[in-house]
């Protein structure tokens, strides 16, 4: 499997959402058959482009797109091993939320503006993914936060348009921190591009100081769409959004490129050997520390579902971040595979938080009684997504915790055991509540908003199918974890394709 077509492939797989947001924008309110088959087409189109460069790549192949934009800076898209981590992740869950999407916003007004906007979104995500330098992650980074701007704002009231400029306020502050970093590097090295191992680990003596401070520059910048503590207040805020868009916030795009770019810089910019040697992981390490537990103990306090859930994701995204830090390929594996299975996790809760919104007008956790009855497949892929999130075995959120605390041991970093166990009864401490809530507690008389929309299922099949199929992949992946391409083997490939010595 070899050619000039390989250079075209991820260019391909940019394309088949980008052509598909611009035939999009041009279709009338009306055409929801058209928009609806065009959204899914380009969806399924592009996760079998996905696999086929996953295959590729697994084999060795190579597929690179490079063009000079100026001289000695090039535009770069290439898929190695960790860019088909990202793009495996986006390119599936994008698929599941196509789906919920298409029938949550049925008879909703703007749909076209809707999914246009959202298929440029996961054009932006899929070329953070491929970017093969930092100019070209700077790019897609940017174009994230533009595109992803308009659904933050979709329902147009006051309260979504104040969200929507503490959004920008945010992640383009974050992102001109960032474009200082890149501008800052270039003037020491020039272009750097991302290699396995990473490029700057042989730059002279003379200059490691200033890359200490440039990774402090670069690392802040990404840590806003990381949402790490203390930049993370545009997260919580942002929930005024459509279900569909907090789970693509959470668990496809926005904190996952930050959480991404993060990993680009530590392992394929200095490399985690070079990034060791000018003690630069330690400090990541206690940010991410102290962002675990703040997250989740604001999560505690939040009454509404939403919130919590958000919370949640705040501290759930910094075990990735800690996992960095973690010196040696154990704590590697653990921080890539829950890149992942936070994504699984994270969205089948975000389905189940819109499904109890639309069907029975439940927004806040006090009015989650007896739910289970009412809705029983919603919820237990609710009580999945939340015994994965706390770590129970042998769901996908105990692979995770499992490699990242055996990863703290032989790091010798022992206090981010304790980091984790502290985080994970606090995980159990805001979701068990909700879980008794579903299946122990009497079953309301009435619901704030309760609509029929469906007669043979609980909800609509669009809403539940979606979150039942994503909390299967929960059990999937924590039984399944040992075979070929599951997310545990595609991170242990990883690992030891970055580790030099």
């Amino acid at each position: 499997m070899s050619g000039a077509w390989t250079s075209w492939m991820p260019l391909l797989v940019l394309a088949s959402s980008l052509v598909t947001a611009l035939v999009i924008f041009t279709l009338p309110e009306n055409r929801h058959i058209t928009r609806g088959l065009l959204n899914l087409t380009g969806a399924v189109v592009k996760v079998l482009l996905v696999m086929v460069m996953v295959i590729g790549v697994e084999r060795g192949v190579e597929f690179e797109l490079r063009y000079t934009i100026l001289p000695g800076v090039d535009f770069i898209l290439r898929a190695d091993g960790m860019a088909m981590f990202f793009a495996g992740l986006s390119s599936v869950l994008w698929l599941f939320t196509t789906l919920y999407a298409i029938g949550y916003l049925e008879n909703s007004p703007n749909r076209s503006r809707f999914f246009g906007f959202f298929s440029l979104c996961v054009t932006a995500t899929m070329g953070i993914a491929l970017a093969g330098n930092l100019f070209t992650f700077l790019l897609f980074y940017e174009l994230l936060t533009l595109s992803t701007w308009p659904l933050v704002t979709h329902r147009g009231t006051e309260k979504a348009l104040k969200a929507g400029r503490t959004y920008l306020i945010y992640t383009l502050t974050g992102g001109a921190v960032l474009l200082g970093g890149v501008l800052w590097l270039y003037g020491l090295v020039g272009d750097v591009e991302f290699q396995e191992g990473g490029l700057l680990r042989h730059t002279p003596e003379a200059l490691h100081g200033q890359l200490s401070l440039v990774f402090a520059v670069l690392i802040g910048g990404l840590a806003v769409k990381a949402a790490m503590v203390p930049v993370h207040g545009w997260l919580p805020v942002a929930m005024v959004a459509p279900a569909p868009v907090s789970a693509l916030l959470h668990a496809v795009a926005v904190v996952k490129a930050g959480a991404f770019g993060i990993i680009r810089v530590v392992y394929d910019l200095y490399g985690i050997e070079f990034a060791a040697s000018l003690d630069l992981l330690l400090p990541l390490g206690i940010a991410a520390a102290i962002t675990v537990l703040y997250g989740s103990l604001r999560a505690l306090a939040q009454s509404e579902l939403k919130r919590r859930l958000a919370y949640s994701t705040i501290s759930q995204v910094s075990y990735i971040v800690l996992g960095i830090s973690l010196f040696g390929p154990v704590g590697t594996i653990g921080a890539l595979v829950h890149l992942l299975h936070q994504g699984f996790m994270k969205i089948t809760l975000f389905f189940c938080a819109g499904n109890y919104a639309e069907t029975l007008g439940v927004h806040r956790i006090d009015e989650l009684d007896g739910a289970g009855r009412r809705m029983p497949l919603t919820s237990a892929a609710f009580t999945l997504g939340a015994f994965g999130m706390i770590g129970v075995p042998p769901l996908a959120g105990f692979i995770s915790k499992w490699f990242l605390g055996t990863g703290a041991i032989a790091a010798d970093m022992h206090w981010a055991l304790w980091v984790l166990i502290g985080s994970s009864m606090l995980n159990a401490c805001y979701f068990l509540p909700i879980v008794h809530r579903l299946w122990f507690r009497p079953q309301r008389e009435d619901w704030p908003a309760e609509q029929l929309l469906s007669t043979r299922f609980e909800t609509s099949g669009w809403l539940l199918w979606p979150a039942v199929a994503t909390a299967l992949c929960i059990i999937g992946a924590g039984l399944f974890a040992g075979l070929p391409f599951s997310p545990l083997s595609w991170a242990q490939l990883v690992s030891s394709r970055e580790y030099l010595q």
